[in-house]
């Protein structure tokens, strides 16, 4: 699978790079960014043979098979969607779309075209994830749900804080803490409603700080945390309480390079250690798998249609547009 990627995003190296040189069948052929000489610099650091002039030029690149999408949030859909219709299968980074009307077409045009396309959750396919999963089974009936994305980004005039190119902290922390919640509370159930939410913001209509109510279908509570900028200045944790104990959770995101998993079923309290790849290979391996067996992944677009649903419901209780629309006038 010869893969290229748009732009030279600063989550690329760990994303796409070196996972490319440990994934059997991966090569990382060609990279297009706005600014040709930003893109050849990045490909003489990396060994990426090819530089593209643009990003139509990319995706309509006859010799590759699949396309890497790191853009500001508010491009993911556009970019998506032309490299699915060039033939192209895509690995979008999170948040998949500005809002879920935009993953619904992005979804629709996958299944026009029968190419794979796949949220980055990379977190999802370390196997620290689904041992969680496992033991929230182990903890009888699930009363609440508590997950936490916060880290500190003071520099203001990042891309995330643009509206314009659909930033905030829920899409961009938030989207983990949602999506995580939404895995540990979901399961069959269900998909969770959103009861009540508070931002804190940077500037009109963008979040620093998130902060959600939700309730699954069998009643259990989720509560979901998201920052770049706030008192919690840093916390990538998840709680989940039960009728018969408890698990906790720190650093379920980026488990390769530091975690904790502990948890009481029954009144015996364990802590585990989940060994494994980075969170990054393991991802890049079930893109490959995908692509060459036509077998489903763990975040297909239906997944990222219910989390994008989640997160524009929290935006609006927080009196805030969902990224990408316009509230009306009152």
């Amino acid at each position: 699978m010869r893969i290229g990627t748009l732009g030279a995003a600063r989550i690329t190296p760990n994303a796409l790079v070196k996972p490319a040189r440990l994934v059997p069948g991966v090569e990382l052929a060609a990279v297009a960014a706005r600014d040709r000489s930003r893109a050849a610099a990045f490909a003489a650091k990396h060994g990426i043979p090819v530089v593209h002039e643009s990003y139509e030029a990319l995706v309509e690149d006859p010799s590759i098979d699949a396309v890497y999408n790191p853009l500001p949030n508010a491009l993911h859909a556009e970019w998506t969607i032309r490299a699915l219709e060039a033939g192209k299968h895509v690995l979008c980074e999170k948040p998949f779309t500005s809002n879920e009307a935009e993953a619904r077409q992005v979804a629709e045009v996958a299944g026009k075209t029968g190419n794979v396309v796949m949220e980055a959750f990379h977190y999802r396919y370390h196997p620290l994830a689904e041992r969680m999963r496992a033991i929230v089974g182990e903890l009888g009936e699930i009363q609440e749900i508590e997950t936490w994305m916060c880290f500190p980004l003071p520099r203001f005039s990042d891309i995330r804080y643009s509206l314009a190119l659909s930033g905030g902290a829920l899409m961009d922390a938030g989207c983990y803490a949602v999506h995580c919640a939404r895995l540990l509370g979901g399961g069959e159930g269900g998909e969770p409603a959103v009861r009540a939410a508070r931002a804190l913001l940077h500037s009109p209509g963008v979040d620093r700080a998130m902060s959600a109510g939700l309730e699954f279908p069998s009643g259990a509570r989720g509560i979901v945390h998201a920052s770049m900028w706030s008192s919690q200045v840093l916390k990538l944790s998840a709680r989940v309480t039960g009728s018969r104990g408890e698990m906790r959770v720190t650093n379920y995101a980026m488990p390769q390079l530091f975690h904790r998993l502990s948890y009481t079923v029954d009144g015996v309290s364990l802590r585990e250690r989940v060994a494994g790849d980075a969170t990054y290979t393991y991802q890049l391996r079930a893109f490959e798998s995908a692509v060459r067996t036509g077998e489903g992944s763990l975040t297909p677009p239906s997944d990222s249609i219910a989390n994008m649903a989640v997160i524009d419901e929290i935006y609006r209780k927080a009196g805030l547009a969902p990224r990408g629309e316009i509230l009306p006038e009152e």
